[in-house]
């Protein structure tokens, strides 16, 4: 019974203290985000778990790490469940209606991954850019006025050049062959005008041709190109109706449901949706560009695809922090600004492929 009563006793002492301890450390939720999180073989490294190393070391923050699913997390941290989620998450409005977020220590973009082109689809797309109403209008128009200078270079010389444009039908065929030779500026000198008004018809065509073969080739080669662009799938807006995978409540996402995306499929983590873009179960994935870039180099199964030159909706990361915890935010944000202004963040960014924007 005394020995009963002394652990009651100092129960009831010291349960404060055993209170005050729990409450003062931090719950700090994660998931992994490489290159900013990285977990393997239970053990952590990346971005941002080196820089809340740095932070949680000079404010003396005492703290417990808990894995969650992004989504999860979220959550968790909107509810006061979690006081700290140390993964790359962009600020946004809506966002800062249910948390608050630190200093930005990050900007990057989103951008586009889709399975790589074989040799095959590249040469059967620029072969189907010839096709293009662009490249087939210059062409007729080239044409035309091959055809134009051909017959009256043809009625000039008919009569006093016989030897060079037959007098017959067939001079035409011999204009047209002057003034296909004459603008391309291959000159071979086969045929020549010998009259006045033949010559300059002909100074008619090189000074027209100069003209027009130049503002062709630069027509075509716009209209190649853009075609181009669009048959790879590398214009934002040709995405709209096709199938895209995301991350379930990320900026990202948001985002292009607000663009009027059609079909988005989410995803809780990278991995699944770019292993899905592989087996060609959707069209695309669209995240954030370091996380993706990253990803990809990593993994050997991944490197049939790749990422478009597309980057767009700026994305700016904090840590986000529960909305009843400014005082601890204030903190964090200073020691973040104090901490990403040293060389050692940039060699550290470095190591993992990353430059500021």
């Amino acid at each position: 019974m005394r020995h009963l009563f002394v652990i009651l006793f100092f129960f009831n002492a010291f349960s404060p203290v055993f209170s005050q301890v729990e409450s003062d450390t931090l719950k700090v939720g994660y998931t992994p985000a490489a290159p900013f999180i990285v977990t393997s073989n239970e053990s952590m490294h990346g971005i941002n778990v080196w820089l809340w190393k740095q932070v949680a070391k000079e404010l003396d923050l005492k703290y417990k790490m808990v894995p969650m699913e992004f989504s999860a997390m979220l959550d968790s941290l909107k509810a006061g469940r979690i006081d700290i989620s140390i993964n790359p998450l962009t600020i946004t409005g809506e966002r800062s209606k249910h948390m608050e977020f630190t200093h930005s220590f990050y900007a990057s973009h989103s951008t586009i991954v889709v399975p790589k082109s074989t040799s095959f689809q590249r040469l059967m797309n620029f072969l189907e850019s010839f096709l293009h109403i662009n490249f087939l209008r210059g062409f007729l128009l080239l044409i035309f006025i091959l055809l134009f200078f051909g017959i009256l270079i043809w009625l000039f010389e008919r009569r006093r050049n016989t030897r060079d444009f037959r007098s017959n039908a067939k001079g035409i065929w011999d204009g047209f062959w002057w003034s296909a030779v004459t603008m391309t500026t291959v000159g071979y000198g086969d045929k020549a005008p010998k009259t006045r008004m033949g010559k300059i018809a002909a100074l008619g065509l090189m000074l027209s041709g100069l003209l027009f073969v130049s503002g062709l080739t630069a027509s075509i080669a716009s209209s190649l190109t853009v075609d181009q662009l669009s048959d790879n799938t590398n214009s934002f807006s040709a995405f709209k109706d096709q199938n895209i995978g995301t991350i379930k409540n990320s900026s990202a996402n948001d985002f292009l449901k607000v663009h009027f995306f059609k079909n988005i499929k989410p995803y809780s983590s990278v991995l699944p949706g770019l292993t899905d873009l592989k087996n060609r179960k959707i069209n695309a994935f669209i995240y954030d560009e370091p996380i993706l870039q990253y990803r990809i180099a990593k993994d050997s199964l991944l490197t049939d695809l790749e990422l478009l030159p597309i980057k767009f909706d700026v994305q700016f990361y904090a840590f986000g922090i529960a909305k009843d915890k400014v005082h601890l935010e204030q903190r964090i944000s200073q020691a973040i600004l104090e901490i990403i202004e040293t060389q050692k963040w940039e060699i550290l960014l470095s190591e993992y492929g990353l430059n500021e924007i």
